[in-house]
């Protein structure tokens, strides 16, 4: 079974963007740790994208090393698989978004057991706003809010 969407010249949005990086984020598991997880749900703000799964479960080696009463060993196990797979997401999310990945950053926890992988992008995704406030300079009286996607924001 296909588990990576088709990609035309033109990226996906909205809901589609959202449902093609969580199916290629999931599908790139599945190929190369051999499950995915149980729940995957990608969340957009501006720049940042962040893909956070749940119940991925374990592997019968981690759960070995996790009834040994090690834990941090599965996590740091984990962690060195989503470096090792940096490369491929990054592309993964550059693909879909047409925008350059600046950071990818991975989290992952035992219990509950959840794993978030999170992207800054080069720029605002059109349709996904964020708020911005600024700080203003020392002596200006006034605050600045920018909406997203504005020439100032």
């Amino acid at each position: 079974m296909e588990t990576q969407p088709v990609v035309t010249g033109t990226p996906p949005a909205g809901g589609h963007l959202l449902a093609a990086i969580s199916t290629s984020i999931v599908g790139i598991l599945r190929e190369h740790y051999g499950r995915g997880p149980m729940k995957a749900k990608t969340y957009v703000l501006d720049d940042i994208i962040v893909v956070v799964m749940r119940g991925s479960g374990f592997t019968p080696l981690e759960q070995t090393i996790m009834d040994s009463g090690d834990p941090h060993r599965v996590i740091a196990m984990r962690e060195t698989f989503q470096s090792v797979m940096a490369a491929r997401y990054r592309e993964t999310i550059e693909e879909l978004t047409g925008r350059k990945v600046l950071a990818f950053l991975s989290q992952a926890h035992v219990d509950p057991d959840i794993t978030m992988e999170i992207f800054f992008v080069d720029g605002p995704l059109p349709g996904f706003g964020a708020v911005e406030i600024v700080e203003p300079e020392i002596g200006q009286a006034d605050d600045r809010i920018t909406a997203p996607n504005s020439p100032e924001g």
